[in-house]
């Protein structure tokens, strides 16, 4: 496959319709392995360790790696990272390096370090090792929207989309305020590498929590997409797709506002519906 860009590439295809076929050129979504390396002290030693490797569309994997450690509980804010880049020398390899004195939570990660570009919580360990803390406490709020917002999102979606209308074979994340503005999107062949991204630019800048915000996500609604969702302080989460009854569940304990099948001028509200205005 020869490369476009980051993202895409190109390979020779034959294009079959009925009984013809064409050969042609075609372009093609980016899948590459990214080792996330974390590096840290402890007694005065410097050590590091290999957190996971993800399978990801290459790209903005310094947000992808940040995002990553904070969503899975082992950093806690940007003050505590020193530096996030790229291992010179090699390819697809990004290490986190924190200041001397922070000690990094690695007690919840014991997994298969390998996470699937489909599914973020294949490998762990144990269901107790999903359930990260958040930093951010459930508080109450006033945040309320016209459910006239939420219809303009997915055609503000597409919009946006630009790898995805070319390739057909990414997901993507997207931020929105409150008036249905557009903000910010990611797009990965991981559902929960996007959000990753996402979280990762905002937890870099120091946006986080993203409480005034409304994530919408381009396929269905996980359990993971919440809860990662949950640690970066969002309480409004709509999803083109379904949501899974783990994803309802968490969402409701939550405090989140999860909208799922939203399309064609209708959605679903499964929990929370206090937040939207019919």
């Amino acid at each position: 496959m020869d490369r476009v860009n980051n993202s895409t590439g190109t390979a020779p295809i034959r294009k079959v319709s009925g009984a013809a076929f064409s050969d042609t050129n075609d372009l093609i979504a980016a899948e590459e392995p990214l080792e996330i390396l974390l590096k840290y002290h402890t007694g005065g030693k410097p050590q590091q360790q290999v957190v996971s490797v993800t399978m990801r569309t290459p790209g903005n994997d310094e947000e992808l790696a940040a995002g990553f450690l904070f969503t899975e509980g082992i950093i806690q804010n940007n003050a505590q990272v020193l530096s996030v880049a790229a291992v010179p020398f090699t390819e697809n390899k990004t290490a986190v390096e924190l200041h001397e004195g922070v000690c990094p939570v690695l007690h919840n990660t014991e997994r298969n370090f390998y996470t699937s570009s489909s599914c973020g919580v294949c490998g762990k360990a144990s269901i107790e090792a999903i359930k990260t803390v958040c930093v951010f406490p459930i508080t109450e709020d006033e945040i309320e929207i016209a459910a006239a917002i939420l219809y303009e999102l997915p055609d503000k979606l597409r919009e946006k989309q630009v790898n995805f209308n070319r390739t057909g074979g990414l997901h993507a994340s997207a931020l929105f305020d409150l008036s249905g503005n557009f903000i910010l999107l990611r797009e990965d062949v991981g559902r929960h590498n996007a959000l990753d991204k996402i979280i990762g630019s905002a937890f870099r800048d120091d946006r986080l929590p993203l409480a005034a915000t409304i994530l919408l996500l381009s396929g269905r609604a996980s359990f993971e997409l919440v809860q990662k969702a949950m640690m970066a302080g969002i309480k409004i989460v709509a999803a083109i797709g379904a949501p899974s009854t783990l994803a309802m569940q968490a969402a409701e304990e939550a405090g989140i506002t999860l909208v799922g099948f939203l399309r064609n001028g209708s959605f679903n509200i499964y929990s929370n519906k206090e937040r939207i205005i019919i």
